[in-house]
């Protein structure tokens, strides 16, 4: 596959995934989503590759979710539920028998922070800032970024990013347990490095099990949110859901009540 918009590398047996974006905050569109799928599937089943990472070009962000851009009640161009394979490459990453590792600088936002979320690590630079946006947009992510998120981080404090759509630091997300270590931004990919190499020297066998063990206690939530996101591709046509993109094209503070 030629990837436009990710970059891939691979260096002492870890492959680095890039979502090469940078003018739109590393946003997705239908096409980052295939290529992120097709990277995770590449690297997880290499069996030179120990550790994969995943991360954002530039230092403004990691990822900021779906290409509001590219929205017009269903994302444009692409397969899946809502238009883009957004559960299919979540899928890949938890599928992937490899551990997978977000390196965050700036901010991982909406379906960022989902990826940050369903990454097996995440290391995160001062700058980092995570959150949830999707009822200031009119958008949700129904299963992994929900349920999964409770998991992670508790229940009170997952209802709170979403209802709330608060942002948090990276010292506060490694308080909630959402990041597993902070550093400065400069030391940041010298830790990532550090830490796969610890991650190579494992017996990958033993670290594919231990993965797929984990996953198999919260592997409801796969069906929970393709049953969801069928609902969600109906939200989205909705004029409801429609006046979040419009407030945001706008620069406007979104009136969803009177579009219910």
């Amino acid at each position: 596959m030629n990837y436009e918009d990710i970059l891939y590398e691979v260096a002492d047996h870890v492959a680095t995934i890039t979502i090469n974006r940078p003018r739109v905050m590393n946003a997705f569109r239908a096409r980052t989503c295939d290529e992120l799928i097709h990277a995770f599937r590449e690297a997880g089943y290499d069996r030179q590759i120990g550790a994969i990472v995943l991360t954002g070009a530039g230092e403004r962000a990691f990822c900021t979710g779906g290409d509001q851009s590219d929205h017009e009640g269903q994302y444009a161009g692409g397969r899946g539920v809502v238009g883009m394979a957004v559960e299919e490459m979540h899928t890949a990453i938890r599928d992937a028998p490899k551990p997978v590792i977000a390196k965050v600088r700036g901010y991982a936002i909406g379906g960022g922070n989902v990826l940050a979320t369903l990454c097996d690590l995440t290391l995160a630079g001062e700058s980092a800032i995570f959150g949830q946006v999707g009822p200031k947009m009119g958008s949700v992510d129904p299963g992994f970024g929900t349920a999964y998120l409770s998991r992670v981080v508790g229940e009170k404090k997952a209802r709170e990013m979403w209802y709330l759509c608060r942002r948090y630091t990276a010292a506060e997300a490694k308080e909630m347990g959402l990041v597993n270590a902070v550093v400065p931004d400069a030391d940041l990919d010298g830790e990532v490095v550090r830490w796969c190499a610890e991650l190579v020297e494992r017996s990958p066998t033993a670290i594919a099990l231990a993965k797929t063990s984990f996953n198999a206690d919260s592997e409801s939530i796969r069906g929970l949110g393709g049953m969801a996101f069928q609902a969600v591709a109906l939200y989205y046509g909705t004029e409801e859901s429609k006046e979040g993109v419009a407030a945001l094209k706008e620069k406007r503070p979104p009136d969803f009540r009177k579009r219910m």
